[in-house]
């Protein structure tokens, strides 16, 4: 045997002839030791592991699990530890204070750095909990139960703080002291719930229920393809409601399956903004999610193509594939609405200051410029204005459909801004002095309503949509004492009342799209086109402003009358409907749960039997769709960006 390498090899020869290497090729003594060698082995390994001090108590695998959740709990406070949140659950529950969260303004710069190189890394991965039987831990600090269960799933989550402050705004539990209060409010969540299962059940990333037919709804709005609206647009009333799982699995499917890359269709701005951008944007404010933000953020970006027209003045519809926009095809002269395109400050300004970039904010105040240099006939603003020339289109002018939360937006960007935007305000006043000179009216039997001008001409016929502003006028009177303030809230309960009076004058005590007020025949609808009732939340609106500023019950009673109404007429096994015409005694049904159902009419009869704690008005303002967003410096849940 000749060697050729440093070592030595072995080989075995029988007779001369070499025999392939086997286990059989090692001898009795030889495989003995080789036996010992592995039995030592597996000893020293499974001593080490038995006698370790961390796993001489329990079970092994409720040891092991001990470790693996300590250091799982820990990293999301490694890594950026979450807001004061108050305990979501049937009873109020107040924030933590000051004492109890105390923040070092370096720590938090040191997050800030930290959170955007997370945010770069899209590889970011945390284990998830394995499955180890029910083992349960315990924890000293009281956090909500969404926030618990959402630290479970850190993946893409980051939570930005609340700002330090001895005072958290309510934003769950607010029951009422008053038993029958807090049994309505009761009734209402079990609204929600039963309206949000049927959806779950039977739509589920669609954009509305049909709750007869028992499957998707898709309105044109929201083009053809399904975007979750009814998801995007209910999220912050189920947070508000302390509706936990729902709340977890919705959050989830906009982390995970919303996506609007995929979209090709058409979609409205003006709906996108105030449903998708807004309500996300009210998830980030009461949770501090920034995948609420990022979310927003992106919805936002794909309108920004609309802006693009030679004023400024956004188109109607946009494409989120192409980019291109448009105006609808059936107004007049290719004019955009006064209402789309001057309902979007809310959103915008708020966006801008939560990513901290500026050109959401730097739109919409174009737009505020451009109204500011145009001429207003006698001080009023038509409804339609053609975003190539800057003109006004045709002078059609109403506090209704086409016009209504124009307005709305000026009194509310102002608020929104802790009084700071006075320019906004004084826009509302005078445009306010303009209506109330030219379109408000008093029929013959003392019932005051916002009658439509159409080339100077009144028609005497209001919108339920026009409804908002009895409410919108009461939180005019209250936020600024000045020579208008006691004409506001009487206009406010005046306007309430005729819209109350549109719902108690059917036979279904639910009001009509829109009624008039004639010789013969007042608050009524008179055309069929008319007679229909979508689950429009805006007479509701004005009862909870109503109820909030003035603590009249009767706005509590006229609430209740509607949710009654809604048991018996709107209520099926799928969900709720609207109904095709209220004056009848068997009214046919429209099989369409609206997203803003969700959002507003169960949002806002859930407000109306809480404490005014929850969600003061001195604290946040609801956007149109009733998402509430916080108000700068006095809400330390504004979460302004830091860069």
């Amino acid at each position: 045997m000749t060697v050729t390498g440093i070592l030595p090899t072995y080989q075995r020869f029988v007779n001369g002839v070499p025999v392939p290497f086997s286990r059989r090729s090692f001898r009795p003594r030889e495989k003995y030791v080789v036996f010992l060698v592995f039995v030592t082995f597996g000893i020293v390994c499974f001593g080490t592991f038995f006698f370790l001090p961390e796993f001489r108590t329990g079970g092994t695998a409720e040891s092991v699990y001990k470790v693996y959740d300590q250091i799982k709990r820990a990293g999301p406070d490694l890594l950026i530890p979450p807001p004061p949140l108050e305990n979501i659950g049937e009873a109020p529950k107040l924030l933590r204070h000051e004492e109890d969260v105390k923040e070092d303004p370096h720590i938090i710069g040191d997050r800030a750095k930290l959170r955007a190189k997370i945010e770069q890394d899209g590889e970011l991965k945390v284990l998830e909990r394995p499955d180890v039987g029910k083992i349960k831990t315990s924890s000293t600090a009281k956090h909500s139960n969404l926030e618990e269960s959402h630290a479970e799933n850190f993946v893409n989550r980051i939570i930005i703080p609340a700002a330090q402050s001895n005072h958290y705004p309510l934003i769950t539990g607010g029951d009422d002291d008053d038993i029958v209060a807090r049994e309505r409010r009761d009734k209402v969540r079990e609204m929600m719930k039963h309206a949000w299962d049927n959806y779950v059940r039977y739509a589920w990333g669609k954009n509305e229920l049909k709750p007869i037919s028992k499957s998707g709804h898709s309105a044109s709005i929201f083009g053809a393809m399904p975007l979750g609206a009814t998801i995007l647009d209910g999220l912050d009333t189920l947070y508000i409601m302390g509706m936990e799982e729902e709340f977890k699995q919705a959050r989830d499917w906009v982390a995970n399956e919303l996506d609007v890359e995929q979209v090709v269709s058409d979609v409205s701005v003006f709906e996108v903004n105030i449903r998708f951008v807004g309500g996300m944007l009210a998830c980030f404010a009461l949770t501090g999610d920034t995948v609420f933000r990022d979310k927003a953020q992106q919805i936002a970006d794909k309108l920004l193509p609309a802006f693009n027209t030679p004023t400024g003045i956004p188109s109607a519809l946009v494409n989120f594939k192409s980019g291109t926009s448009k105006n609808y095809g059936w107004v007049n002269g290719g004019s955009s609405i006064l209402s789309e395109f001057g309902t979007l400050h809310l959103e915008m300004t708020y966006l801008s200051d939560v990513t901290g970039k500026q050109i959401y904010r730097n739109k919409v105040d174009h737009i505020r410029k451009v109204l500011q240099d145009l001429d207003k006939p006698n001080g009023l603003y038509p409804n339609y204005l053609n975003p190539k020339t800057g003109k006004w289109g045709q002078h059609h002018m109403s506090i209704g459909a086409l016009g209504d939360s124009f307005y709305e937006y000026l009194l509310k960007a102002w608020l929104q801004s802790n009084k700071e935007d006075n320019e906004a305000r004084q826009m509302f006043d005078d445009s306010m002095a303009a209506i109330f000179q030219h379109m408000l009216k008093t029929s013959t039997n003392g019932l005051m309503y916002f009658a439509e001008l159409k080339f100077d001409r009144p028609e005497h016929k209001m919108d339920h949509l026009a409804c908002f502003s009895g409410g919108l006028l009461g939180l005019a009177s209250k936020t600024l004492s000045n020579e208008q303030s006691n004409k506001y809230m009487k206009v406010a309960e005046e306007i309430t009342r005729t819209c109350h009076e549109s719902y108690d004058r059917t036979p279904t005590k639910l009001g009509p799209e829109s009624f008039r007020f004639t010789e013969g025949s007042e608050a009524r609808a008179l055309k069929t086109s008319e007679k229909y009732y979508i689950l429009r939340p805006e007479v509701i609106e004005s009862y909870f402003y109503m109820y909030r500023l003035t603590k009249d019950n009767k706005y509590r009673e006229w609430a209740w009358e509607a949710v009654q109404a809604l048991e018996k007429h709107c209520r099926t096994p799928g969900g709720y409907t609207g109904l095709k015409n209220v004056y009848s005694e068997e009214p046919q049904q429209d099989d369409v749960q609206q997203s803003f159902f969700l959002a507003e009419t169960l949002k806002y009869l859930y407000l109306i039997y809480s404490d005014d704690s929850l969600l003061s008005l001195d604290e946040w303002v609801f956007n149109t769709e009733a998402h509430p967003l916080p108000i700068k410096g006095v809400n330390p849940f504004y979460r302004e960006s830091t860069h």
